[in-house]
């Protein structure tokens, strides 16, 4: 980010009333609060206000979602490889690991908003109040899971503030996780069953009430809100459908990925996802487009491939182009994902019958060929030794997952080939299937977290998982398998690093946990690059333990004086903790 200053102090961080002109533009006389919160359709506005903030998560340059498959196990920013050394309270990096802070408070407040002034109006209907406070429940909800599995302890407000505020403390994470729990397990009872494209449903509060459960060790919380969600109007999505459908170059893989299909009726596994549409107004569409090809794709159409003649093999043009995009490889992903989690059941990633790694699917780097008309070599395959630089081929040479990635720009054939308009996932039922068969896994039910993740394999045509096989290793390479690109996967892995250390798993521990945790063991052994200390241009590659959680901007601490913010351990700043609080204030 340009400034650390974008991020303000907590004074002003939750406060939308008075202070909020850090926030967002502000707002003509009109639209003040007490004209705004006046009626239904003012709450309902408000809704969809915290319904497009959701964007952030998916859509845009550096969006949030790439910045977490980014920091993982799977895949890393070969921009910033140095975690260990770079990662500071200090420094906002190229990635949002220190300003989601900010996004996830300001619609926090933007949600304390609706729910503080709820009874300010007489509501016709108790039922339309409490659909509106459900919701307004499940985005504050959304948003403090998020931070919690980012940050670890962080302040906690649950009301409007009417004025600036110098006394926070952080709140421990546990006590987050119980107080969301609350207000959710409240949520799924008036969230509505059925609902428009964007709008909240019933299946996405429970979906997120089986995730908090998860995270907070309620194992049969989980699984409860899971059901509801499994036996509800939902189902995965096993035959062809929508754009491409009656293509039969494609399967049903590649459907439920297409950008129209997302929000179709007939796909039946959609809980959650957001709007985003080239042909909406001017006014609505605010989002700049997925970026889905600049950031999860690789560079191969860079000048560093060179030919045989040491000159440039591609030009960003072209059929090939068109299909890759302009790819930036933000989110680099490791050979451990991209081959070695498919080897199973006697196949390779090459023979596998899983869909989900279908040649139709993907482009592998020997099919890629030389797109430069003028080059000796034009049309045939790109020989990665002939690159300008040996490092280059981390960031021009891997293969690609088209059918996730591949977003054309619809009618808007001037702008720069990065990942077009498009909805995009928040929440499906395959995750909520992996959701509670870990449930189960923790609970020692191995026969049916077995036969969860095989209901998301058997969609896929992937050979079944044995019950003998089934750990939860197993479990994050299948979310990833099936996940890629779509859920905060820093998050998990730190709900998962946090359960494994408060049930005392393989020696891990909650008070060690800056020290050790299987966050850094899975991160380290899954990529190379950490574990050889592998030098880049750009660095030398470098994770510490204590980067399991991100650090909390120095700014935002430093500006409470009447209140202490806990920074992480292992980061500068935190030899001033204080013990967090286990109580919600009133």
């Amino acid at each position: 980010m340009k400034r650390i200053g974008y991020i303000v102090c907590m004074a002003l961080l939750l406060h939308v009333s008075c202070s909020d002109r850090w926030l967002e533009p502000r707002p003509l006389s009109v639209f003040t609060p007490e004209n705004v919160y006046a009626d239904k359709a003012g709450f309902e506005a408000a809704l969809i206000s915290l319904r497009k903030g959701l964007k952030v998560e998916t859509h845009g340059s550096i969006n949030y979602i790439c910045a977490e498959w980014s920091y993982s196990d799977m895949a890393f920013a070969f921009t910033q490889p140095n975690y260990a050394e770079e990662l500071t309270p200090n420094v906002s990096m190229y990635y949002p690991y220190l300003t989601m802070f900010n996004t996830a408070y300001v619609n926090i407040s933007r949600a304390n908003t609706i729910i503080s002034r709820i009874d300010g109006i007489d509501w016709e209907q108790e039922s339309d109040r409490n659909a509106v406070l459900a919701e307004a429940y499940f985005f504050r909800s959304y948003w403090y899971y998020r931070l919690v599995n980012a940050y670890g302890d962080v302040p906690f407000e649950g009301k409007e503030v009417s004025g600036a505020r110098l006394d926070y403390y952080s709140c421990s994470r546990w006590t987050i996780l119980s107080e969301i729990q609350s207000d959710m397990e409240f949520a799924v009872q008036w969230l509505r069953e059925t609902v428009m494209p964007g709008e909240v449903s019933r299946g996405a509060g429970n979906h997120l009430l089986a995730k908090i459960c998860l995270a907070g060790t309620d194992f049969d919380g989980a699984i409860r809100a899971a059901d509801a969600v499994i036996n509800g109007p939902y189902e995965l999505m096993k035959t062809r459908f929508g754009e491409d459908g009656d293509n039969p170059a494609y399967n049903h893989i590649w459907d439920l990925h297409r950008v129209k299909n997302k929000n179709l009726p007939e796909n039946r596994e959609t809980i959650l996802a957001v709007v985003d549409r080239y042909s909406d107004p001017v006014g609505a569409k605010d989002a700049v487009g997925t970026y889905s090809m600049r950031l999860y794709n690789p560079s191969i159409w860079n000048n560093s491939v060179r030919d045989s003649e040491g000159k440039p093999g591609m030009v960003a043009s072209g059929e090939a182009f068109n299909m890759y995009g302009r790819g930036n490889n933000n989110a680099k992903p490791f050979p451990y994902y991209t081959y070695d989690i498919w080897n199973y059941g006697g196949y390779t990633c090459r023979t596998t019958p899983d869909l989900r790694r279908a040649d139709a699917n993907w482009v592998d780097v020997d099919e890629f060929t030389y797109t430069n008309p003028a080059s000796v070599d034009y049309g045939k395959t790109v020989n990665p030794a002939w690159f300008a630089n040996p490092t280059d081929t981390v960031y021009c040479y891997n293969a690609i997952q088209l059918y996730k990635f591949y977003v054309p720009h619809e009618n808007d054939p001037g702008t720069q080939v990065m990942g077009g308009n498009g909805d995009w996932y928040i929440y499906r039922l395959a995750e909520t299937y992996l959701i509670r068969a870990e449930a189960y896994y923790w609970k020692n039910d191995i026969a049916r977290a077995t036969q969860d993740v095989n209901a998301v394999r058997a969609r896929a045509q992937a050979p079944p998982v044995a019950e003998s096989d089934m750990n939860i290793q197993f479990i994050f390479d299948e979310r990833a398998r099936e996940l890629y690109g779509e859920t905060p996967r820093h998050n998990e892995l730190v709900r998962v690093s946090c359960i494994m250390a408060k049930l005392g798993v393989d020696g891990y521990s909650l008070d060690r946990l800056h020290e050790s945790n299987y966050f850094y063991d899975r991160i380290s052994t899954n990529n190379p690059y950490y574990r050889n200390q592998t030098v880049l241009t750009l660095g030398t590659c470098k994770v510490s333990p204590h980067n399991l959680f991100w650090p909390i901007n120095a700014t935002v601490i430093l500006a409470n004086t009447l209140g202490v913010i806990n920074q992480n351990r292992g980061y500068a700043g935190a030899e001033r903790n204080v013990p967090p609080l286990e109580v919600i204030e009133e």
